[in-house]
């Protein structure tokens, strides 16, 4: 049932209560889990392909990194606990290959060969200064799926097929981004890449970026593990923590001119009593902080409890036929696109789709399109125009297209 109605809420940017807005880094306990729970998914659809020809049923969306006991100091420190991380889930591990002689053979699948090096292939692109030989054990727990789930991933599995949705759920999305959002996920972006860290080598990659904004007036607070062998002393600490501010700030400065920015960085250091966020690894997983699959950010990389939001963990759910990895994602591009298409007619679109166990998934239950016009722009205008996006989306071949992005890893989702 598709419904496309006019919002009856402002546009974020204009609302009067205060906007709030999360992102946790690339190397922050609980994004690691994210990353490699998709990437143990991806790896499993590239084996199940290149051998059979097919993905077959998984969902390795559970995974855990428990913290281990570290002892920073400046200049080094002494790991005392390493990290734990598990993947958990389901996944076909045995397949039945007739072998058109009237016989057939067992093939196993290597899943947790498979699990164990995508979690050290992740880890070691993620972090700098992490020894995956002393300073973290990997582990996993998959096993095959119930008879029930793996039964409506089957009748869907052929490429020329239509999924069938493997539950009721739904997802949702948005689009544009608001200012905050942006300096939120471009920050953490900034704060990691490469070239921030050749000129910042004692930043860590676990990083997370609260921003408020209340009116015109923005504030940031970064968390930023800082590593201790490039550390020598509390000066340079501080100078390392500014060092992050004024790039924060001057990033603001380019992408949100507008607004009235301030940032501060590790607001709980207190220099004089010795208490910083010192760090061996680059990350709080060193000292029992620990991550879970789920619990940072949605699949448009951010945490908004201004917006409408799923809880949905949608890492390491099969591409195939699970709505509640695919109905984000395609709920979040559908509203860009519309957004995209509007050409300035459309301020903001917001989009809800709502499965049901069995059906189809190009063919949601519910299909709800909230649209905020530009001042002066025809509502149906561009309610056609969304129409017109919703259609080309939930077709089969935009379903395939996804899943063949999702799988190659072109997508972000988280």
């Amino acid at each position: 049932m598709l419904k496309i109605t006019r919002a009856n809420f402002l546009p974020i940017e204009k609302s009067e209560f205060p906007e709030l807005v999360e992102r946790k880094g690339i190397g922050h306990p609980d994004t690691v889990c994210d990353a490699v729970a998709d990437a143990c998914s991806r790896a499993l659809c590239v084996y199940y392909l290149e051998n059979f020809d097919r993905v077959y049923h998984h969902n390795v969306d559970k995974a855990a990194l428990v913290g281990g006991t570290a002892k920073p100091e400046y200049g080094g420190g002494l790991i005392i606990q390493p990290q734990y991380f598990l993947i958990v889930g389901r996944a076909i591990n045995q397949i039945l290959i007739e072998c058109g002689d009237g016989k057939s053979k067992l093939e196993y699948i290597p899943i947790p060969t498979i699990c164990i090096e995508t979690q050290r292939k992740v880890l070691s692109e993620i972090f700098r200064n992490l020894d995956l030989n002393r300073d973290i054990q990997f582990d996993y727990a998959v096993r095959p799926g119930s008879i029930d789930l793996t039964g409506v991933f089957d009748q869907s599995h052929h490429t020329e097929e239509v999924p069938l949705a493997n539950d009721t759920s739904f997802g949702v999305g948005y689009a544009p981004y608001s200012d905050v959002e942006k300096i939120a996920l471009e920050a953490e972006r900034m704060i990691n890449s490469d070239k921030f860290k050749k000129k910042c080598k004692a930043s860590g990659e676990d990083i997370k970026v609260m921003v408020e904004r209340i009116g015109n007036e923005v504030g940031i607070t970064v968390a930023a593990a800082m590593v201790s062998k490039y550390i020598n002393d509390a000066s340079e600490y501080v100078s390392y923590t500014n060092q992050i501010r004024d790039a924060v700030l001057d990033l603001a400065a380019d992408i949100i001119p507008e607004r009235d920015v301030t940032c501060q960085v590790n607001v709980a250091d207190n220099i004089e009593k010795g208490i910083v966020y010192l760090t061996i690894t680059g990350t709080s997983a060193e000292a029992g902080d620990d991550g879970e699959v789920g619990r940072g950010n949605r699949s448009n990389g951010l945490i908004t409890p201004c917006r409408t939001m799923s809880l949905e963990a949608v890492c390491g759910k099969n591409p195939i036929n699970h709505v509640g990895k695919l109905y984000n994602i395609l709920s979040t591009e559908m509203a860009r696109e519309i957004v995209n298409r509007g050409q300035g007619d459309i301020v903001e679109a917001h989009v809800k789709l709502l499965s049901q166990i069995g059906r189809p998934i190009t063919d949601p239950w519910v299909n709800s399109i909230e649209l905020i016009p530009a001042d002066n722009v025809s509502f149906d205008s561009v309610k056609r125009i969304a129409g017109e996006v919703s259609a080309e989306k939930l077709s089969k071949e935009s379903f395939i297209d996804l899943r063949k992005r999702l799988i190659a890893g072109k997508v972000q989702v988280f």
